[in-house]
């Protein structure tokens, strides 16, 4: 975990590697004191006792920025995220995720609904890459709705391939926890988009009407676009 800081407050950057493994590709979010506070008590809440012995270090005195409080609270921060990742019930939590990407989740989801489709795949390229590094430690859903709108945004940029792709990769965990709403959803811009790009769509077709004739009144028959932008509002 890195920092950057000035003479108001102090912004965090914190820097998200793969566990166990050499990872030369780093991504970072910036993180306030006061993230880091609302992060604590959510955990406190949830897990209580299982947290006595994580201990989030004091804030600083207000104005008291000089080089070595700066340090030394950069240190602190970095060995609770350690204990953190460490205490297996936060590991595996959706709150541990959240607090990586929350803030960028939120506003590529506002850019999408906006129609900025570059800016709001840029916020959830981010989401994506640090969901994919602790993807180990949680649900098989993770990442289906980010890779959702991230197909959102490469359809809407006119880059079908792209588009395509992602849906494919979102698709088999849709399957395999049975979001059928995503299912559907991914379903149909896969047998869009793949139509116009000249691939074979039969299957997928088939696929689609029979889970809509199997799930009948509990799929909905909107687009994958108008579920994205339902999501973090």
């Amino acid at each position: 975990m890195l920092l950057k800081s000035n003479t108001i407050l102090c912004v965090y950057e914190v820097v998200v590697m793969r566990s166990g493994s050499f990872d030369s590709h780093r991504v970072s979010v910036e993180r306030r004191y006061s993230d880091f506070s609302r992060f604590h008590l959510e955990l406190l809440e949830e897990f209580g006792e299982e947290l006595e012995e994580v201990v989030l270090p004091g804030k600083l005195l207000t104005r008291n920025f000089c080089p070595n409080s700066i340090s030394e609270r950069r240190l602190a921060l970095q060995d609770y995220l350690a204990k953190l990742f460490a205490t297996r019930c936060v590991r595996h939590s959706p709150l541990f995720p959240k607090f990586f990407t929350a803030p960028e989740q939120k506003r590529g989801h506002d850019f999408l609904r906006a129609g900025q489709f570059k800016l709001a795949l840029l916020q959830l390229q981010v989401v994506l890459e640090i969901q994919e590094k602790l993807a180990p430690w949680q649900r098989g859903t993770l990442l289906v709705p980010t890779l959702s709108a991230v197909a959102v945004c490469h359809r809407d940029l006119e880059e079908p391939e792209q588009s395509l792709a992602t849906a494919h990769r979102a698709l088999p965990p849709a399957r395999r926890y049975g979001l059928h709403r995503y299912r559907a959803a991914l379903l149909e811009l896969l047998v869009d988009v793949g139509y116009q790009l000249g691939r074979p769509v039969a299957q997928l077709q088939g696929e689609l009407t029979a889970l809509r004739d199997s799930q009948r009144g509990e799929v909905s028959c909107c687009s994958l676009k108008e579920l994205v932008v339902r999501e973090f509002i």
